[in-house]
């Protein structure tokens, strides 16, 4: 029995799927896939080692030689004779931002497109929420968060999910860093006026004063059961220390409150 071949781990899929040569073409079109695509990305453009784009795809040093020697001869036969290439398929998974690689936390995002873009289209009838996340928990300061967590619901159903990082966006930018990702819906904490207004002005959603395990809330809301506070509200500036904002207590190190 042969030996299932093993997923291999990409940091994206590509912004750009699809190359035709000008002038005179072939009309043929060779299909490289995301994982060989990958070892060249790795290989030619990041000018890794083969050892270290092995480590960084989970497979074996001669397992990169192999896909690497068969993606360079694709490459070749485009540009020699005139044929297209489309970049798709292969056995391969995206990486979730947990690779101890240079591009942590841009693992998962369509390269070359900033920071407010998330791989995956939104379908139309798709509902996308969005959580203040830190280590599976929903973040409790809104305009310190540093990463949030994407969900597309369709039928009530989370058929989606994703962290991305919001890369030093803070407080009123974060309305807009949601906006372009397309969110209609936001879970978190304590938050501030001047956010819950940002929020507003975007037409997105609010389910503040929330506390526990992000993915739970998600599920909980794709349900419409989401316990929340409607009336949550959390300034430096307009209340005592000892005030309660959502779940959490003001004042209390990383996770104290946002007022802007």
């Amino acid at each position: 029995m042969a030996r299932p071949q093993r997923c291999r781990r990409v940091c994206s899929e590509p912004a750009y799927d699809t190359f035709a040569p000008g002038g005179i073409s072939s009309g043929e079109l060779i299909v490289l896939t995301v994982d060989e695509y990958e070892v060249i990305r790795l290989v030619d453009f990041e000018k890794k080692t083969h050892e270290q784009c092995a480590a960084l795809m989970e497979i074996s040093r001669t397992t990169v030689t192999e896909i690497y020697q068969n993606a360079r001869y694709k490459i070749a036969d485009s540009l020699v004779n005139g044929k297209g290439i489309s970049i798709s398929g292969g056995n391969y998974r995206l990486c979730d931002g947990t690779a101890d690689c240079r591009r942590k936390n841009l693992c998962r995002r369509i390269p070359g497109t900033g920071p407010i873009n998330v791989l995956y289209q939104k379908g139309e009838n798709t509902m996308r929420i969005a959580v203040t996340y830190e280590n599976g928990e929903i973040f409790q300061h809104f305009g310190h968060t540093q990463q949030f967590k994407i969900y597309d619901v369709e039928d009530k159903k989370i058929v989606k999910e994703q962290v991305i990082d919001t890369m030093g966006s803070g407080h009123g930018a974060l309305a807009g860093f949601l906006l372009e990702n397309g969110v209609n819906a936001l879970i978190c904490g304590g938050i501030g006026g001047g956010a819950q207004n940002a929020l507003a002005g975007a037409g997105i959603q609010l389910y503040g004063g929330v506390s526990g395990s992000a993915d739970d809330a998600a599920r909980a809301l794709a349900e419409g059961v989401l316990a929340y506070n409607p009336n949550v509200h959390c300034s430096h500036h307009d209340h005592g220390e000892g005030h309660s904002c959502g779940e959490h207590h003001c004042g209390e190190d990383r996770h104290g409150c946002s007022g802007h």
